[in-house]
């Protein structure tokens, strides 16, 4: 039976747990939206597809629809280019090969950064009580960073990330066009995520004008933007929702959240994304609609 939602019905579609880098488990997410009457969300942890069956488990014990999704570290052409997946079959092999290069690629780098920050004389006896909630394990070398800022060692993000970056913390990404690829014939959308997020973090972020996505779309087959997103703005948001009107594409709608202490999930309303979650087989109505059906 096809799902259906509200024009209004809730909705947030980048969100991340402690499978990847968030700060609180899929359990504890599931609850919190739950309770706040989310009707959709996509969980798109960072290089991660194999956990999206107990996901989807969880989902069910919570009463929670749950959109497959992903969200993988790319690049064009050295510009940091992350893509939102949604939709797509988890179980594909192609899939889960490319994320989990990534993956393990970014653990093994944590490792060597924080091997090579103990080498220097720094230490970290909260370690087991910080990494608690992923098991004590590094994930990415950012972990390393909120070490170094727990510890005292450094007073902001950014001191810890040109420590870090010191201490070996190179990128591990894979090609845009081949993470799309495989998003599609996992049969799966494929969106580029916060694609203004640079315009305020150019130091971290790419900043994808209009010019420079028609560059990007001139090479690879992406199917649309994150439009709504915490730090666009409504002058942004505007930017980006007529190139996608102009060029037949689709948007999303994600607060990024990682859990608290920081930003939380954000209800955005299903009628943002109706071109989006239609082509996935979710009917988006108007309320009466959806209350009939």
């Amino acid at each position: 039976m096809q799902q259906r939602l509200s024009e209004q019905a809730t909705i947030d579609l980048h969100l991340h747990t402690t499978w990847s880098d968030g700060r609180w488990t899929a359990a504890d997410l599931l609850v919190h939206v739950r309770e706040r009457g989310f009707k959709l969300i996509a969980v798109t942890d960072h290089d991660r597809v194999d956990t999206i069956p107990q996901l989807q488990d969880l989902a069910k014990e919570q009463g929670v629809a749950v959109l497959n999704g992903v969200e993988i570290s790319a690049a064009w052409r050295g510009q940091m280019a992350d893509v939102l997946g949604y939709g797509f079959d988890p179980e594909q092999p192609e899939l889960r090969r490319l994320v989990e290069q990534v993956h393990e690629g970014q653990r093994a780098n944590a490792e060597e950064v924080y091997a090579e920050l103990l080498r220097r004389g720094y230490s970290f006896p909260e370690r087991e009580r910080l990494l608690a909630a992923q098991g004590n394990q590094l994930r990415v070398a950012g972990d390393c960073g909120l070490l170094l800022l727990k510890h005292g060692y450094v007073s902001s993000w950014r001191e810890a990330l040109a420590l870090i970056r010191d201490a070996g913390y190179r990128e591990i990404k894979v090609d845009l066009a081949a993470a799309i690829d495989v998003l599609h014939r996992s049969g799966g959308l494929a969106l580029i995520a916060h694609p203004g997020r640079g315009l305020r973090e150019p130091a971290e972020f790419t900043f994808y004008s209009p010019e420079l996505l028609d560059r990007v779309r001139a090479e690879v087959a992406f199917d649309g933007l994150e439009v709504y997103y915490p730090t666009h703005g409504p002058e942004l948001e505007a930017i980006y929702e007529a190139y996608v009107r102009r060029h037949g594409l689709v948007m999303s709608a994600g607060s990024d959240s990682h859990g608290p202490p920081g930003r939380l999930p954000i209800g955005y309303p299903a009628w943002r994304c109706r071109a989006l979650l239609e082509r996935l087989g979710i009917a988006v109505e108007p309320e009466a609609a959806a209350a009939d059906s």
